[in-house]
C-alpha cells in the first residue's frame, strides 16, 4: 500500500457535488499527475464537510488547511503552490467576517468552535467508499467488542445507560426499544432503518449516508445481535441516488470482508442488510407507514400497540430506528456510556445533528451538545442573520415544529425544553426567518406541506388540516374576521388530540406556534388587512411617491402589464387594478419612490 506525504479531501457529498465538486476531484487528480506526485499526493473524495455555505470545499492534510469557494480551475494552484511551493493560497482561504483574518484551520472557526461531532466524526475525513478508511478509524471494533465480549443484555445496558434517545422526532429511549424487542419471542426479528427524511430543508441524514454509510452498518448489526435478529432493512427515499449508490457500495465491501453475512468474526452470528426504496411520502418516516410501505402496501399508520418491537415487518418484532441513531451507537460501545452521557443535558444526552437553512450567513450541517442555546446555534455557529437584517423567528422540528421567537434564544436545545416552548426537536431541521418573513405565510406553507402530505386515512388529518390551510388563505387574502381566529386555534387543538398518528397530531404546532407568539400579525390581517411583512400580495399595494418621482419613466419601462403611466419628468402613477405586484418597479427605481402600503 502506497505511503502518501499529503492528502487533499475534496467535499464530495450532494451539495458541493452540484458546485461542480466531481470536476474539482478530477482536476486535482490530473494536476498531480502532471507534476509527477502520485507517489506522494492522494486526492480523497470525502462526505460532507459541514460548512454547506462555504463548499466546494477542499482540505489539505496533515497541515489541516482549508480552502473555501474552490472552482475547478483552482486545481492547478492548489497544486503547485500550496503543495510544491509550500504557499497557502489565500484567495482560497476563510475570512474571519468580524476580524476579517484569514483562517487556514477549521477548528479556529466561529462554525466549527462549538460543535462535537460524534454521529458526523467520520464525515469530511474518510473515502466513505473505502471500507479501510472507516476501519483505520475504530471502524467494526464496537461490533467486534460486543460479539465477542458481550452478552446482548450487557450490550443493550451500555445503550440505555448512556441516555441515547431516538434521534427520529420521537425522543424515545433507544435501549429500551431494544431491550423490549429483545425480549418478544420469535425466530425471526428485524432491524429496520429509517432513512426516510422528508422534512424541508433537512439533510441529517442524507449527509451520513454519503459520508459515512459504515457506521450505519456496524450499529445495525450490533442492534440485530442485541434483539436477536439476522436480518437488516434499510428504507431510503429513491431521490437520493448519492446516499443509496455509496450504501450499496458499502454493503458489498462489508460482506465481502466477512463483517456482514454469515458467521461474523466467527462467532456464530449471522447479519446482512438489503435496501428498500420509498417514493418520497414524508408519512412514511412514521414507522408503522414505514413498516407497510416496505411490504408493499400503502404507506398508512397503525393504531398502536401493538408496537412494532412486537409485532412489525411481516408481523415480526422490529426495532426501528433512524439514521443519526444509528451513527451514535460505534462510538457509544467503544467509548462507554459514562463518556456519552457526560455531554448534554440530565434528560436530553449526547449531541443532536441540525440542518441549520433559511435567512442565516452559515447555511450547512452541524452537529451540537444537548443544552446549548438557539442563540448560540444561530449567532455563534450560524454566523447571525443574512444582510444584517433582524432575527424574527425559528422553526425546530420541521413541518410538525413550532416558531420561536427572540425571546426563546436563550433556551436550551433538548426534548423537554423545546416541547415546553410550543416546538419539538423533531429529527433536526433548524430553519431560520428574518423581519422580512409573514408568519401567518409560514404557517400556511407548512400547513401546504402537511396537507399534501397526509396519507388521508383519520378525518382529523385529512379534513381538518385541509380546513386550517383554507382558513390561512383567508386570511392571508383579506378575506377573514376576528371570529375566524377562534375557530382557527379550536380547530388546531382537536386536530392535536384526535389525529392517528405524529403527522396529524403535529401538523397544527406551526399554526398555534405562531398564533402564541405572532398574534399581532394575524390581527393585522384580519383588522386592517395589512401584512406588516410585506408579503401576502392579496394585501400589497405598490404607489409612487409623487415628491420622490422624478419621471425617469424607467418603472414604466420594466412594468410587464403596463400598470404605470405618467409623462416624462412628471410623477408617475400605479394602477392598483392592474399591477401584478411583481415588484420589478420597486427594484429598478434609483431614487426610491416606490414603497408598500
Amino acid at each position: 500500500m502506497a505511503k502518501y506525504n499529503s492528502h487533499i479531501l475534496v467535499c464530495g457529498g450532494t451539495g458541493c457535488r452540484a458546485s461542480k465538486g466531481e470536476e474539482i476531484v478530477e482536476n486535482l487528480k490530473q494536476a498531480v499527475t502532471d507534476n509527477s506526485l502520485d507517489d506522494q499526493i492522494q486526492v480523497v473524495r470525502t462526505g460532507c464537510f459541514g460548512f454547506c455555505e462555504k463548499g466546494p470545499i477542499v482540505k489539505m492534510i496533515p497541515d489541516n488547511t482549508f480552502y473555501v469557494h474552490v472552482n475547478p480551475e483552482d486545481a492547478d494552484e492548489i497544486i503547485s503552490e500550496h503543495l510544491i511551493k509550500g504557499r497557502k493560497v489565500d484567495r482560497l482561504l476563510y475570512v474571519d467576517p468580524e476580524t476579517s483574518e484569514h483562517i487556514t484551520d477549521s477548528k479556529h472557526m466561529g462554525f466549527y468552535k462549538k460543535q462535537i461531532r460524534i454521529a458526523l466524526r467520520n464525515c469530511g475525513f474518510i473515502n466513505p467508499e473505502n471500507i479501510d478508511e472507516y476501519i483505520a478509524r475504530d471502524g467494526y471494533a464496537a461490533l467486534g467488542k460486543v460479539l465477542s465480549e458481550m452478552t446482548p443484555e450487557e450490550a443493550i445496558k451500555i445503550i440505555k445507560d448512556s441516555g441515547l434517545r431516538g434521534r427520529g422526532g420521537g425522543g424515545f429511549s433507544t435501549g429500551l426499544k431494544w431491550e423490549i424487542t429483545n425480549k418478544v419471542m420469535s425466530d425471526i426479528k428485524y432491524v429496520v432503518c429509517n432513512a426516510d427524511e422528508g422534512d424541508p430543508g433537512a439533510f441529517m441524514d442524507r449527509s451520513i449516508l454519503e459520508g459515512d454509510p459504515h457506521s450505519v452498518l456496524e450499529a445495525m448489526a450490533i442492534c440485530g445481535y442485541c434483539i436477536g435478529g439476522s436480518h437488516g432493512l434499510i428504507y431510503i427515499r429513491a431521490e437520493y441516488p448519492l446516499a443509496i449508490n455509496r450504501l450499496k457500495i458499502a454493503i458489498d465491501q462489508a460482506r465481502d470482508l466477512g463483517v456482514l453475512g454469515k458467521d461474523i468474526f466467527g462467532t456464530g452470528f449471522d447479519f446482512d442488510v438489503e435496501l428498500r426504496y420509498g417514493a418520497g411520502a414524508f408519512v412514511c418516516g412514521e414507522e408503522t407507514s414505514l413498516i407497510h410501505s416496505m411490504e408493499g402496501l400503502r404507506g398508512e399508520p397503525t393504531v398502536k400497540p401493538p408496537f412494532p418491537s412486537v409485532s412489525g415487518y411481516k408481523g415480526m418484532p422490529t426495532n426501528v430506528n433512524n439514521v443519526e441513531t444509528f451513527a451514535n451507537i460505534p462510538a457509544i460501545v467503544i467509548n462507554g456510556s459514562e463518556w456519552f452521557s457526560s455531554i448534554g443535558t440530565e434528560k436530553s444526552k449526547g449531541t443532536k445533528v441540525f440542518a441549520l437553512a433559511g435567512k442565516i450567513n452559515n447555511v450547512g450541517l452541524i452537529e451540537v451538545p444537548m443544552g446549548i442555546t438557539l442563540r448560540e446555534v444561530i449567532f455563534d455557529i450560524g454566523g447571525g442573520i443574512k444582510d444584517g437584517k433582524k432575527f424574527k423567528s425559528v422553526q425546530t422540528g420541521g413541518p410538525s415544529g413550532g416558531c420561536l421567537t427572540e425571546k426563546h434564544l436563550d433556551i436550551p436545545i433538548d426534548y423537554d425544553t423545546l416541547l415546553a416552548s410550543g416546538s419539538m426537536m423533531g429529527s433536526g431541521g433548524m430553519i431560520v426567518m428574518d423581519e422580512d418573513d409573514c408568519m401567518v405565510s409560514v404557517a400556511k406553507f407548512y400547513l401546504d406541506f402537511t396537507v399534501e402530505e397526509s396519507c388521508g386515512k383519520c378525518a382529523p388529518c385529512r379534513i381538518g388540516n385541509k380546513r386550517l390551510y383554507e382558513m390561512l388563505d383567508k386570511i392571508t387574502k383579506g378575506n377573514a374576521s376576528q371570529e375566524d381566529l377562534g375557530i382557527l386555534r379550536n380547530l388546531g387543538n382537536v386536530i392535536k388530540d384526535t389525529s392517528l398518528c405524529g403527522l396529524g397530531q403535529t401538523s397544527p404546532n406551526p399554526v398555534l406556534s405562531t398564533m402564541d407568539n405572532f398574534m399581532h400579525e394575524y390581527l393585522a390581517h384580519v383588522k386592517d388587512g395589512k401584512c406588516p411583512a410585506g408579503q401576502c400580495k392579496d394585501l400589497m399595494m405598490y404607489v409612487i411617491d409623487a415628491v420622490a418621482c422624478v419621471g425617469c419613466t424607467l418603472c414604466a419601462r420594466v412594468c410587464p402589464v403596463d400598470a404605470i403611466s405618467g409623462d416624462k419628468k412628471q410623477p408617475h402613477i400605479i394602477d392598483a387594478s392592474i399591477c401584478i405586484k411583481c415588484g420589478a418597479c420597486m427594484e429598478k427605481c434609483k431614487f426610491n419612490a416606490i414603497s408598500i402600503q
